[in-house]
């Protein structure tokens, strides 16, 4: 008997060297246990067909359906021997639709061969259009009928009648995974079970080797069922474990209390503010100071709506960290955001920002920019003031992370915008205090719980989910520019009228334009069809020029990108905020933190090109005062297509919870687990954090209870291995940073 090739055995001593650096390059799959964890897309049924009406642009896709037309059409080409080429047509049907394929030159003849009328196969390749009907050019193909050796054995062996097709690559069709699956297969008797007996056996799930051989080779839909089931738990419970061990490591470090003293800086403030706070902000402020009291670093996650007032809690909070003697940073992703940060901070506080020494009896404290353009006088004199420890509040961006920068006695870092941050970035920032400072990010972004409970599952979360009083709704609308033209002219109108009553408002496009970012550099030629399907975004550039002598002509346009040098940015910004500019044409550099109450109107070009998340971030930016805001979305894609049904997700509602579902529901959920956090592959391949939302909260329980019982774990080696496996050494300096 053959000796089974272990798990961490190299693809390439098993299947050979050409099909190992196919599957390591293209699929990210290098051993044995990878190809093992690799799990089918989908299951075709032998005797039925799959929907090509369905079929994804531009994707590459496996389908199984009969031939039910084949011409071989002969033309004149000055390329092809004695002037003649080839092009066979084949049409394939599945009841639901047709789909054409077309193979060239002397790629035909096989083809010509097998691919009579009535014959069933699977097909594989790329889906693109041509004369506006879906086609797949020279795809790959594997007979499913025939007769003696044309018959395929490698599919009529599978035990099932259920056909697993595989993610898969154009240099590797997936019955060619489901091959080299059927080759390491055995090796699935070797998996250890991370899954505690009593956890498996109390819910009824299959073991491991169990659950590989039943999701790579079903017979019932049972069998994919059970398989389905136990691989959700094992991705759930492992990244659980992880997340739990890392709040337990936590919970052990020191950290300095902070207490705010009575009647200081934070009583101070509170007397001064012009409004009460909302009770949303009084329960989150009360969480965050519950954990600042206490010896062990807080880690909280603090969500809120754009315009929820995030900022205004981080500040009260970094106010009593001041009054308890230590100083508070707040970090920000960009300087126009840092610089907006300072300026709201110090008008916010009036002149409880200028004062002399920490906890001096004036009640004020110093508050310091801190950012990588500065000169070098006002740069020498904000690094004094940290040492010293005359600054208490500190904003600043990445500059503050650099090797010079040293504090006098560091409490609490507040990190804005999480996704835009690095887990590297915000460990560097902590190494800075005595102890652990407190951790608090604040992230406009709205999650959804699985997700929080998944990305953040290190940090509590606090959510600030109600507007304050005063802040007006924003209408939003999809503008079909292509369908109906007329549509955008008289958007600009409604911009004009906005303008005309007094207020202002934002152009946002997808690209700068400034030679710099032009997409046709380095471009490959494209099909006529390509083009006009692909054209570039459009440019802020262009559009204000546009607009400055079109629709637009006699307004006060400006533009604003993250090309220009700071200054420049900041004047332009300071020109906005003051009412000397009517419209601001920009790239997203908007999308966070820019507050000016007077802006109404905000128009999105290609708004398509944006994703969910984010075009609900940009509308924040209108409606910030006592006027209604207005939103318009404008798209030259057609109606039925998948990137308007988005907007009109958007259009439909202002809650961003229910966006944010939305959102990750239409896009791959490795864009916003793994890859967003740390730029790894997302160890989630059978897990939907939507979808399983029991199992997420279920595991967590879970993996708390193991953890608490057995830190360690060293009654569980089963877990412990399974834990090296995900938190290879990318993934652990991630979890170890979050």
């Amino acid at each position: 008997m053959d000796l089974v090739p272990a798990l961490d055995e190299p693809l390439k001593k098993v299947l050979g060297p050409p099909t190992a650096k196919v599957m390591a390059e293209h699929l990210g799959l290098h051993t044995v246990g990878d190809l093992l964890h690799h799990y089918p897309r989908r299951y075709e049924e032998r005797g039925q067909l799959t929907h090509l009406a369905d079929l994804p642009m531009d994707e590459h896709v496996t389908v199984v359906a009969q031939v039910a037309d084949a011409r071989l059409h002969t033309f004149a080409s000055s390329k092809a021997p004695r002037g003649k080429g080839q092009r066979l047509e084949v049409t394939i049907t599945d009841g639901s639709g047709r789909l054409q394929l077309v193979f060239f030159g002397n790629g035909v003849h096989k083809p010509h061969k097998d691919l009579l009328p009535g014959t069933r196969a699977m097909f594989s390749g790329k889906v693109s259009v041509f004369n506006h009907r879906l086609q797949l050019a020279h795809p790959a193909y594997e007979l499913l009928t025939g007769d003696g050796d044309e018959a395929v054995e490698s599919v009529d062996s599978w035990a099932g009648a259920l056909i697993p097709i595989y993610p898969a690559t154009a240099k590797l069709e997936s019955w060619k995974l489901a091959k080299a699956v059927q080759t390491v297969l055995p090796s699935a008797q070797e998996a250890v079970d991370p899954l505690p007996d009593s956890l498996r056996d109390g819910r009824g799930l299959v073991t491991l080797p169990e659950a590989l051989l039943k999701i790579h080779r079903p017979h019932t839909k049972a069998d994919i069922g059970d398989a389905r089931a136990r691989l959700k738990w094992d991705e759930a419970f492992v990244l659980q474990v992880a997340l739990a061990r890392r709040r337990h490591a936590d919970a052990q470090l020191p950290a300095v209390a902070r207490v705010p003293a009575p009647d200081g800086l934070l009583t101070a403030f509170d007397a001064k503010l012009p409004f009460t706070l909302t009770e949303g902000q009084r329960k989150v402020s009360k969480e965050i100071f519950d954990d600042l009291a206490t010896e062990h670093p807080m880690h909280r996650l603090l969500q809120g709506e754009v315009g929820s007032g995030k900022t205004l809690v981080a500040l009260r909070a970094m106010l009593a960290v001041v009054d308890a003697g230590g100083q508070a940073v707040m970090l920000a992703p960009t300087e126009v955001l840092a610089q907006q940060h300072h300026r709201s901070v110090t008008e916010m506080m009036g002149e409880l920002a200028e004062g002399g020494t920490l906890g001096g009896a004036e009640h004020s404290t110093k508050v310091v920019l801190l950012t990588g353009s500065m000169g070098v006088a006002g740069r020498r004199q904000a690094l004094l003031d940290l040492v010293t420890g005359e600054a208490g509040i500190v904003i600043g961006t990445h500059a503050l992370i650099e090797d010079k920068v040293q504090f006098h006695d560091l409490g609490l870092v507040v990190v804005d915008e999480q996704h835009r941050f690095g887990v590297e970035q915000r460990d560097a920032l902590r190494g800075k205090g005595k102890q652990p400072p407190h951790l608090l990010v604040m992230t406009a972004t709205p999650i959804p719980r699985t997700v929080a409970m998944t990305v953040f599952g290190d940090l509590e979360t606090s959510v600030l989910d109600q507007l304050p009083a005063g802040r007006s709704p924003i209408a939003s609308h999809v503008v079909p520019a292509a369908d109906k033209p007329h549509f955008l002219a008289r958007a600009w109108e409604r911009v004009r009228e906005e303008v005309g009553n007094g207020h202002q408002a934002y152009v946002v496009c997808p690209r700068i334009g400034d030679g710099e970012d032009d997409p046709k550099k380095g471009a490959k030629k494209k099909s006529p069809e390509d083009e006009a399907e692909k054209r570039p975004p459009l440019a802020v550039v262009d559009i204000a020029q546009q607009l400055a002598k079109g629709p637009l002509q006699g307004l006060r346009v400006e533009v604003l990108h993250g090309r220009m040098p700071p200054d420049d940015k900041d004047a332009v910004m300071r020109g906005f905020a003051a009412g000397e500019t009517d419209v601001l044409v920009a790239t997203t550099v908007i999308e966070v933190g820019v507050n000016v109450p007077n802006a109404t109107a905000m128009v999105i070009m290609d708004a398509d090109r944006f994703g969910v998340s984010q075009l609900h971030q940009l509308r924040g930016r209108v409606g910030r005062g006592s006027a209604a805001g207005l939103c318009l979305l404008v798209s030259e894609m057609p109606e039925a297509s998948p990137a308007r049904q988005r907007l009109n997700a958007v259009a439909s509602t202002l809650d961003g919870f229910e966006l944010s579902r939305i959102d990750l529901e239409q896009r791959r959920e490795g864009d916003v687990l793994g890859q967003a956090q740390s730029g790894v592959r997302s160890s989630l391949r059978m897990l939907t954090v939507i979808e399983d939302e029991e199992i997420i909260a279920e595991a967590r329980e879970e993996a708390a209870a193991v953890v608490a019982a057995d830190p360690e774990l060293a009654g569980f080696p089963g877990l412990r291995t399974a834990l090296e496996a995900l938190l290879d050494e990318e993934r652990e300096q991630y979890l170890d940073k979050g």
